[in-house]
């Protein structure tokens, strides 16, 4: 069944301006991996004045392989097919191009979300014409080659990204270190992809490093993507500011992703399962060959005990790619338990052994079973950074790892009613939503508000949801275009189940509709996007603030 896509209010789909927030200048200064001791914090303008100086002794000449993005698509339903040039080069009149107005956070947000966002087109086809980084390293050329003045973590895989992204930035953090830290999707707002030690990029950096991007796209013969332009901005930021470490969450794929331009201190790829299937492959090893793309010759490479014939795809990739694979659960000796305290309720705890660490019994900070090998691979990702010169006791890492927090992931955004919010968006992840919400959470009965992506396997996720719920309230998330029309996707769950449901035009006309139908008791749980959560988080912190003035 194919499912229809919704036409957008092409301001609403732009519309992502959020409240001021702290500038992370601010945040907290730390040790470099090759410099004992503490050091002073940076302004924004001495890191620029340094990073401008290494820029000008940059060849900006050279040119490299391999980018994404192109010229301006339809903001609803382009297919960008290979050799069509609409993803591929875009060209761009070669005459140089007076770059924008971008003297307002507000003209900022506009002018990013104005670029081809691979995230809202509802088909691409990847290949290599489709997908070149060659475009990322032109444009990062012209801002002076920040991706290598940073070292990092890279981390891929389709289950896990995100938490395993924030297990290791916590650890690292409470080791003393700046952590840059690069995300995607959002939730309410743009700057939560860009943050050092858990503060976002400041409003005034964020409208800065715009126009420094502006000025190098108007000297391109090319226009680059949204993506593109986000990942450069985070990378220009963290090497102004000199992090010691990124962690970096891989947008798309892995292979032919915006963030492939890295050469890390170690890779990481998280569960392969199946998602983004017209893009990625119908396969598991054909979607791991794509993640496992991010291996790079020398550089460690972490999988967590993968099933049969995606490890030996993982390990023909290393092979090819000259990198040093290790699987945690096998060269990495690594256990997990469930067990329940009165402290801390039921929970897993985690013990992972290697040369330079012994790390035993650790509750796993975030919730359900399957965190316990994304935590796994977090501390095997932290330990390995032992050997490139980071100081990271174990004490410290066991601190860090227990201050994780990941937004959008089992969170509790309302106690009364009780209301949960899962950006669960796959079949994988919606199953492991509906086990830990059973292990986790109490209570008497489920209502399920539920909108995902037209382009998703929507038919497996709502079997998962049928395992969980007791109703389910269909809707639609406000801010892409990409999603599945609320009254097609109630006609597929009715195919297949004999529970209650009924569908909402709006998230605030779900919320209300789920609110009138629980009790004391119940819970609602909101999924199957991050926009459909970030849109709840909005709407109930709007809720919320409207009730105190």
């Amino acid at each position: 069944m194919v499912l229809r896509i919704d036409r957008l209010n092409r301001n609403q789909a732009a519309d992502r301006i959020v409240a001021p927030m702290a500038k992370p200048s601010s945040a907290r200064p730390s040790r470099r991996a090759d410099t004992p001791g503490k050091r002073a914090p940076r302004s924004s303008s001495a890191a620029r004045s340094d990073a401008a100086s290494k820029a000008s002794r940059v060849d900006s000449g050279s040119s490299r392989r391999n980018g994404g993005g192109g010229r301006r698509p339809s903001p609803i339903t382009t297919e960008v097919k290979p050799g069509s040039g609409q993803a591929a080069e875009g060209r761009a009149s070669t005459a140089r191009r007076s770059p924008p107005d971008l003297s307002s956070y507000a003209a900022v947000i506009r002018w990013l979300h104005d670029r081809p966002d691979i995230e809202r087109m509802r088909a691409v086809k990847l290949s290599d014409d489709a997908f070149k980084l060659d475009r990322m390293h032109r444009l990062l050329d012209r801002l002076g080659n920040p991706h290598r003045q940073i070292k990092a973590v890279h981390v891929a895989g389709t289950v896990g990204k995100g938490s395993t992204v924030a297990m290791i930035a916590a650890m690292l953090e409470e080791c003393g270190y700046a952590v840059g830290q690069y995300t995607s999707p959002h939730l309410t707002g743009l700057r939560e992809r860009i943050s050092i030690n858990g503060r976002l990029i400041g409003k005034s950096d964020l409208v800065e490093l715009a126009k420094q991007a502006a000025r190098a796209v108007s000297k391109l013969d090319f226009e680059p993507t949204f993506f593109e332009l986000v990942t450069a901005i985070g990378f220009k930021y963290f090497a102004e500011q000199a992090v010691d470490v990124a962690v970096v969450e891989v947008g798309l794929g892995g292979r032919l992703d915006s963030t492939n331009v890295l050469t890390p201190l170690v890779s990481v790829v998280t569960q392969i399962d199946f998602d983004h299937t017209k893009i990625l492959g119908t396969t598991l090893p054909v979607i791991a060959r794509e993640k496992a793309g991010i291996f790079k010759q020398g550089v460690p490479a972490l999988v967590f005990d993968p099933p049969p014939e995606v490890e030996r795809t993982m390990r023909e990739a290393a092979e090819k790619s000259g990198a040093l694979l290790r699987v945690v659960n096998k060269e990495i000796e690594f256990s997990s338990r469930f067990c329940t305290d009165p402290d801390l309720g039921p929970h897993t705890r985690v013990c992972l052994y290697t040369r330079t660490s012994r790390l035993e019994h650790l509750p796993v900070p975030l919730q359900g079973e399957h965190q316990a090998s994304n935590c796994g691979l977090a501390l095997a990702a932290v330990d390995t950074l032992k050997s490139c010169g980071f100081d990271c006791p174990e004490d410290r890492m066991t601190a860090g790892l227990a201050k994780t927090k990941a937004p959008g992931r089992m969170q509790i955004l309302q106690e009364r009613p009780r209301i949960l919010a899962d950006g669960a968006h796959n079949p994988a992840s919606m199953n492991a939503l509906m086990r830990c919400v059973g292990a986790h959470v109490p209570y008497d009965s489920m209502v399920c508000v539920f909108g995902c992506c037209a382009d998703k396997d929507v038919g497996s996720m709502l079997d998962k949801v049928n395992l969980g719920a007791d109703k389910v309230i269909f809707t639609r998330a406000s801010t892409t275009p990409r999603a599945a029309d609320p009254d097609e996707l109630q006609k597929m769950f009715q195919e297949r189940s004999g529970k209650m449901s009924q569908v909402a035009r709006t998230l605030p006309e779900a919320l209300a509709l789920a609110t009138r139908a629980v009790s004391r008791d119940d819970l609602i749980v909101v999924t199957g996007s991050f926009y459909l959560v970030g849109e709840a988080m909005k709407h109930l912190e709007q809720e919320r603030t409207k009730h105190e003035a």
